[in-house]
């Protein structure tokens, strides 16, 4: 039985997305910046953070949209603290199902828009279960049109080339070679592409650099060894980090909370 009044945070079994339940008193997570779009729903309170050079409240069943590698906080609005579900969503997912395009971009973070709410709503129904895997794709599908509907065109990329099955190449190395050093000639010669292409394209495609997304891959091989009860030291160094200190900052880099405290919040739930 979780504690109401407790913060707390419940992970559900993973699938091709990560989806999360969690409530929180008071400070909920510092500022920080992850690689794929976080979109939730606020259930109960007032859920608060800083998010583009502005500060967003969001009430019950506002939808909330962060766009990969932008930053941001989390923290009541009140004293009554606040509950949320929340999903988190490759955009290498969105791509798929939009062909290649450059990401939607949602302005402001926050949206009533129904045909946000309608998508989402059914991937965070219910967390006790995994979702089915037909379930799972004609969400993501009806998620990434309703994304595209609400697209600001000009706060978008402006149109270029790019060479979409170049970047997913480079992606699928770097999915495979997460735990090595990996170096920009190595991108160089898995893509036939000079740097500055290859990151222009691998930024506006997937909505963050080659460097980052391996970071973020080696931090996800992470919080499930964290979850199984693996020990701080030796997650860091399976997951390819130079040592504890090392997974600690670039941890709380991506999701605005130590290892520690993470594990804690696992264990609150």
């Amino acid at each position: 039985m979780l504690d109401m009044k407790a913060d707390w945070c419940v992970v559900a079994q993973p699938t091709r997305i990560e989806r999360l339940e969690a409530r929180f008193q008071g400070h909920a997570y510092s500022m920080h910046r992850h690689d794929t779009f976080a979109i939730g729903i606020t259930l109960s309170g007032v859920q608060s953070f800083h998010y583009r050079r502005g500060h967003r409240s969001s009430l019950p069943g506002t939808v909330m949209v962060i766009h990969p590698d932008e930053a941001h906080d989390g923290h009541a609005g009140d004293e009554r603290g606040f509950h949320y579900r929340m999903l988190y969503v490759a955009p290498s997912l969105i791509q798929a199902a939009l062909g290649g395009k450059s990401l939607p971009y949602v302005p402001g973070g926050l949206s009533t828009d129904p045909r946000l709410t309608h998508a989402v709503r059914p991937l965070l129904f219910s967390l006790e279960s995994p979702l089915d895997s037909l379930e799972e794709n004609d969400g993501i599908a009806d998620l990434a049109a309703a994304l595209e509907a609400n697209s600001d065109s000009g706060a978008s990329r402006q149109r270029l080339t790019l060479d979409y099955h170049t970047a997913n190449r480079v992606r699928d190395y770097l999915d495979a070679h997460r735990c090595e050093n990996v170096t920009l000639e190595d991108l160089e010669g898995v893509s036939g592409q000079e740097r500055w292409t290859l990151s222009r394209d691998f930024r506006t495609l997937f909505g963050t650099s080659p460097y980052r997304y391996l970071t973020l891959r080696r931090l996800d091989l992470a919080r499930r060894q964290i979850a199984s009860g693996v020990s701080l030291s030796d997650v860091a160094l399976s997951a390819g980090f130079a040592d504890q200190s090392h997974m600690t900052r670039a941890f709380g880099r991506a999701f605005g909370v130590t290892p520690s405290r993470w594990r804690s919040l696992l264990r609150q739930g």
